[in-house]
């Protein structure tokens, strides 16, 4: 999504009564003299206007490929290649010459598809496509003066290299791994045979995700091409008619809207809050030498959540063009309802009541978590709640706030596992004390995640230094104390590992 946050950092230097501050140049901040250039933001502007033309256009094209190549009319074949080629077409559109870089990674990684030993096919494939996105963020930023805003294509690089590793480990489990040695997910998801180019290419380059996203499965994408999808599911869920053709069709229609109402109250949100709450202000002479703690943490807060709602806008507008296509269906609810969110990377209200830090990262960018636990968290044998973070701030670039906050989470995360485990039960005996506990652990969750978060929007070295040293680095304290005094139960990391099918039907027999 870096294609996205340069073009409204535009929108939002337009918008703004007063100039905003300019965050030092130095160490890698984003260079805000360019981006008030009248040619650059020209560009910006562009870039914003195809974002959004693509989105548009990809939602009026959803609905038509859901009516008329619907799968009871039309050949899988046709469905996977006029969604392949007009997907192409968008990274054409929206980043010219520079979306070769797409397709150079995608036939690299087919090559290694169809060539390499099941054994070692998600290695290179994990290997190429990280180390291809790694290269391009490099260049982009510190080659092309931190990429000049028309060669801003890493947004959807980094989705089809999430796909690439999701697919290639999904292909090792079916074919190079002992069933009764996967987890219970990891089985459902293995392919059993290889893709062909045709639905490899349709699975990466799709135009209702190569944009925006988000990532998914690719048995998921098959059988929604194929039109199993829905009846996939609703057998799942162990439907009450087992009769094929006695299952519902339900319509995505209601959930589109839902979801569309809710991108335009984020746009709307978005374009008043940061208008006051700009991001830049946290470097301003006030909040770093004049306001008390209290207020810089207050502030800390608003402003942050100031920055939420372009994300709610991108990732809801993205989940609806998927929804009207008709993927994305997920079963029922307790109450019978049909739901329409396994492709959502986030729940809003979860996020907003969040009380815990893990609650907070398990809502938000939910498709992406997901991979990391897929091909990291999961899989590596030695401290993997560190690896999955430097991964993740891997994948999003190479500033180098990235790492400030993805590093800053380990500790935190550890930090409120460990008071979890160790309190929360006292608080459980009656709702009075649960209602003081949860007030509390939200309030906590908030200022823990605006703290931590802090640098991931302000990029640079120097403007994430000045932030933390005006807040005493609180937080790192707090949790290194956290960590070395309160007893870490042993049982969290055994608990981390995935049941296998081999365990599960141990557990039977005894």
């Amino acid at each position: 999504m870096r294609k996205w946050d340069l073009a409204v950092c535009l929108i939002h230097n337009c918008l703004l009564s007063r100039p905003c501050p300019q965050l030092p140049l130095r160490n890698g901040s984003l260079p805000f003299h360019q981006l008030q250039n009248p040619e650059n933001q020209e560009l910006g502007r562009s870039l914003m206007v195809n974002f959004v033309a693509c989105q548009l256009f990809a939602l009026f094209a959803a609905f038509w490929f859901r009516i008329y190549l619907h799968p009871g009319k039309t050949s899988s074949q046709v469905r996977h290649a006029f969604a392949t080629i007009l997907g192409i077409y968008f990274v054409i559109f929206c980043f010219g010459w520079y979306s070769v870089h797409l397709f150079v990674l995608v036939l690299m990684c087919y090559g290694i598809m169809v060539s390499a030993s099941v054994s070692n096919i998600h290695r290179y494939s994990f290997f190429v496509a990280m180390g291809y996105l790694t290269i391009c963020h490099i260049s982009r930023i510190y080659i092309f003066h931190y990429g000049i805003l028309t060669t801003d294509f890493s947004g959807p690089l980094m989705i089809v290299t999430q796909k690439i590793t999701t697919l290639a480990f999904q292909v090792h489990d079916g074919l190079g791994r002992r069933t009764e040695d996967l987890s219970a997910e990891q089985h459902r998801l293995a392919l059993k045979v290889k893709p062909s180019f045709l639905e490899y290419s349709s699975y990466l380059l799709n135009f209702m995700s190569v944009i925006a996203g988000p990532c998914n499965n690719f048995k998921d994408y098959v059988a929604f091409i194929e039109g199993r999808h829905i009846h996939m599911k609703l057998l799942e869920v162990n439907w009450k008619q087992k009769d094929f053709h006695s299952l519902p069709d339900p319509s995505p229609t209601g959930a589109v809207i839902h979801k569309l109402y809710v991108t335009l109250g984020s746009l709307l949100l978005f374009l008043t809050l940061t208008k006051s709450f700009p991001v830049t202000c946290l470097v301003d002479d006030w909040f770093v030498h004049e306001a008390n703690f209290l207020a810089r943490l207050c502030y800390l807060y608003v402003v942050m959540q100031a920055s939420k709602p372009k994300y709610y806008f991108a990732w809801t507008l993205a989940d609806a063009v998927n929804n009207a296509a008709g993927f994305g269906f997920s079963g029922v609810d307790k109450n019978g309802n049909f739901c329409w969110d396994l492709l959502s990377n986030l729940n809003i209200w979860k996020i907003e009541t969040a009380t815990s830090f893990k609650m907070y990262l398990e809502n938000w960018n939910i498709q992406t978590s997901t991979w990391l636990k897929c091909v990291c968290y999961e899989r590596v044998p030695w401290y993997p709640t560190v690896l999955t973070f430097i991964l993740s701030a891997l994948w999003h670039g190479v500033y180098p706030g990235y790492y400030f906050t993805f590093l800053t989470g380990v500790p935190v995360t550890l930090a409120a596992r460990a008071v979890r485990n160790n309190y929360r039960r006292y608080f459980l005996s009656s709702k009075a004390l649960k209602a003081v506990y949860d007030v509390a652990t939200w309030a906590a969750t908030q200022l823990a995640v605006s703290y931590t978060a802090a640098p991931f929007v302000m990029l640079a070295v120097e403007p994430t230094i000045s932030l933390y040293k005006s807040m005493y680095f609180y937080l790192h304290i707090v949790s290194l104390l956290i960590i070395l005094y309160l007893p870490i139960k042993p049982q969290t990391h055994i608990q981390r590992q995935p049941q296998t099918l081999n365990s599960v039907n141990k557990k039977k027999m005894d």
